[in-house]
């Protein structure tokens, strides 16, 4: 028996978001995407100030799944890997449910970038990827315990240990985590855009 054992896990969910018709339910929503840029004027606005070089429907659309029927389907599909997420962080929801509360676009060309941030106030987050060029950054979270390390040494290349760890990105995959885990998009060093749909739950 083991002297060691390991406590306060943190866990990142990361699967494909359907089985199949992948090619098509993406090609509908980056048809919409772009649409949604082009009608998004006050979004493209706050853009300028915030999401220099992108564009994201945060600070203006923020409920896709609320305004457009296709991404409540792709609410309806994250949906059911949030409850598997669920599952496998042993929560007791009480009688509750996990329910998207919020939803917005993302769309980075070259040079755009996130810097680490957090979502406060709500308990699941993600991220859902419509296109994904080669050499795009993937998404790279920090270790919540960072801070408080003090002089510890360095921990080995690959350990679970390590002060970061990157989540490759790629077109078809959702990427779920704990809200209060920090996280950031490094610049994207290629001319292709990178489109991604970011989201919330709240307990509810």
């Amino acid at each position: 028996m083991s002297n060691t054992k390991a406590w306060f896990p943190t866990l990142v969910y990361h699967a494909p978001l359907l089985r199949e018709g992948l090619r098509g339910f993406n090609a509908d929503l980056l048809r919409e995407a772009g649409q949604i840029r082009d009608y998004d004027e006050a979004g493209r606005r706050w853009s300028e100030k915030s999401y220099p070089g992108g564009y994201t429907s945060y600070g203006s659309l923020d409920r896709l799944h609320q305004f457009s029927s296709g991404f409540d389907g792709l609410r309806r599909a994250v949906d059911r890997h949030v409850r598997a997420y669920a599952r496998k962080l042993e929560w007791d929801l009480r009688g509750g449910r996990l329910a998207m509360s919020d939803c917005w676009l993302n769309i980075m060309p070259r040079g755009c970038a996130h810097s680490f941030h957090l979502h406060p106030h709500a308990v699941i987050s993600g991220t859902y990827y419509l296109r994904v060029p080669r050499g795009a950054p993937g998404l790279k979270f920090e270790d919540p315990r960072l801070s408080r390390m003090m002089a510890a040494p360095m921990r080995q290349a690959g350990s679970p240990g390590q002060a970061h760890i990157v989540y490759p990105a790629r077109a078809g995959d959702v990427i779920l985590f704990e809200s209060w885990l920090r996280h950031e998009v490094p610049p994207n060093p290629v001319e292709q855009e990178r489109v991604s749909v970011s989201f919330n739950y709240h307990w509810v």
